[in-house]
């Protein structure tokens, strides 16, 4: 992807169409796949920021609403950021742990919580 690419898909109602997040987003599909020849794969490298399992896995309410970023979110943002990735802040990589299931921050009770501590549970790590 270059110059025209990026015109063309400012161009796309589809989209978000700041150039700033198109340009990044067409950089770190690059960065991807030269982290996928050092780790094996993206996923194997991005698992490796999983909480560790002594982490207190549940919160309440208050706490979530709170919690923005954590230690493990700060060190995948550095890391990415140190290989050349952008967009990816500390609470985008939290949003982003929380989306692919890295953590479950789903309450005790909610009707998710069960299923995804299951998956997980039976998700063989990358």
């Amino acid at each position: 992807f270059g110059a025209k690419d990026v015109t063309r898909l400012r161009g796309d109602a589809g989209i978000i169409r700041h150039r700033g997040k198109i340009e990044s987003t067409i950089n770190n599909a690059r960065q991807a796949i030269v982290l996928k020849k050092e780790a094996g794969s993206l996923a194997a490298h991005l698992w490796r920021f999983e909480p560790r399992p002594e982490t207190p896995a549940t919160f309440d309410w208050k706490t979530l609403q709170a919690m923005s970023k954590t230690d493990e979110s700060i060190a995948l943002s550095k890391d990415l950021k140190k290989r050349g990735w952008s967009f990816v802040g500390p609470t985008t990589m939290y949003a982003f742990m929380q989306a692919v299931g890295i953590v479950n921050d789903h309450l005790e009770g909610c009707f998710c919580r069960a299923e995804v501590e299951r998956e997980r549970k039976e998700f063989r790590r990358p």
